[in-house]
């Protein structure tokens, strides 16, 4: 189980290190390596949100995500993402921005770095979205019942979320962007239409995959009914979907869902990823080390997210999720407050870590008192196999 499901994250970070030490000596050996745990440690709540998306996903786009999601993921945030940022703020074409990032690499640095007011605003809204969503909804489970029971309660307005996160993006225009870091200056605006932006972005893209999702959850609940006199019928019905294959509406349903689902889960990606990418230029600011080490902890997290599919670790221990998302809303308001003080790359992946640690210990108390070993492999591991 556990090397078929990370096999290809040892033999990607063997044939990476072995890369970096080829091309770099001992000096990028250790660089590629810090990155990657880098990587690791800032994205481990990244892994538990995909793991709940990923496990509403058929086999096929579970696939999908791990094939060609690893391919945006490396290539696209890690590599492409850096240049086309510098591209878009010096107003520079493809080929010049590639070539200071080759050629000068301390200028280049200099650009990414008076670009992060944008990405942590963009980033910063998008991923606080996540977090205003979860919490102001009504759950079987709460982990802490304080908070969560009047959230939901207060969740009943309607547009809440959206309302909290356009006065949180109101106040740090008004505050940290006035005065950002690096010297850049009065970066309201700026701040204020990225974040816009990713605000719009988690409306468009998060809003489309759920709305296919709900038609293809009432169009199964229909043929279910349908079907619900004549168990033949019904076994016939069920037979092909146990096999990944259906007819009719429900393959373009299933299909648009798994679609924008899998863009939503990219984009979750990209958000996550934001602080990655600045933090590397910390330790350096050489693009194809830091494509190289964050793309190594990016392969990790795949395989993070689908062992925690295959387990069905998130019906087991059910706080997980609750803690995933509480480190989301940290890492949220963190991004938003570095466009003008400074913090720590330790410190951001450390609150992460001890709110998912949390998270998990008070899952293995509620097991133990329910008399649930919360370790058992049923047919949810069977369901998702074919991964």
């Amino acid at each position: 189980m556990l090397l078929k499901t990370f096999g290809w994250s040892f033999a990607i970070t063997v044939l990476g290190l072995a890369l970096a030490g080829g091309l770099w000596g001992w000096q990028g050996l250790a660089i590629v390596g810090i990155l990657s745990v880098l990587e690791i440690s800032l994205s481990f709540d990244n892994a538990v949100i995909n793991a709940g998306i990923l496990r509403k996903m058929n086999a096929f786009w579970q696939k999908i995500f791990l094939t060609v999601g690893i391919l945006v993921a490396v290539f696209g945030m890690r590599l492409v993402f850096p240049v086309v940022i510098v591209a878009i703020t010096a107003k520079l074409g493809p080929i010049e921005a590639v070539n200071l990032a080759i050629n000068d690499k301390a200028h280049y640095q200099e650009l990414v770095t008076s670009a992060h007011p944008a990405i942590a605003a963009f980033g910063g809204i998008f991923l606080l979205m996540i977090f205003l969503d979860f919490l102001f909804e009504e759950r079987d489970h709460k982990w802490l019942a304080w908070i969560e029971k009047p959230m939901a309660r207060m969740g009943k307005l309607d547009m809440l979320s959206v309302i909290v996160a356009l006065v949180a993006l109101l106040v740090a225009s008004m505050t940290v962007a006035t005065a950002a870091a690096h010297g850049a200056g009065d970066k309201s605006a700026t701040v204020l239409l990225s974040g816009v932006a990713g605000l719009i972005t988690y409306l468009v893209v998060g809003g489309i995959s759920g709305y296919f999702e709900d038609k293809l959850e009432d169009e199964e609940d229909d043929d279910e009914d349908e079907a619900g006199e004549d168990a033949e019928a019904r076994e016939a019905a069920a037979a092909p979907a146990k096999k990944g294959v259906s007819t009719g509406a429900a393959v373009g349903l299933a299909g648009k869902a798994a679609f924008f689902m899998f863009l939503y889960l990219e984009v979750i990606d990209a958000s996550f990823s934001f602080d990655g990418v600045i933090g590397a230029f910390a330790i350096t600011n050489d693009i194809f080390m830091m494509a190289l080490g964050l793309g190594i902890g990016a392969m990790y997290i795949r395989s993070l997210t689908v062992f925690l599919v295959r387990k069905g670790t998130l019906d087991d221990y059910v706080y997980l999720e609750h803690g995933a998302h509480y480190a989301i809303g940290a890492l949220a308001v963190i991004l938003l407050i570095t466009i003008k003080y400074e913090i720590n790359e330790v410190i951001t992946g450390l609150i992460g870590v001890v709110l998912i640690g949390l998270s998990f210990l008070s899952s293995v108390a509620r097991n133990r008192r329910e008399g649930k070993p919360g370790n058992e492999e049923d047919s949810r591991q069977e369901v998702a196999s074919g991964v």
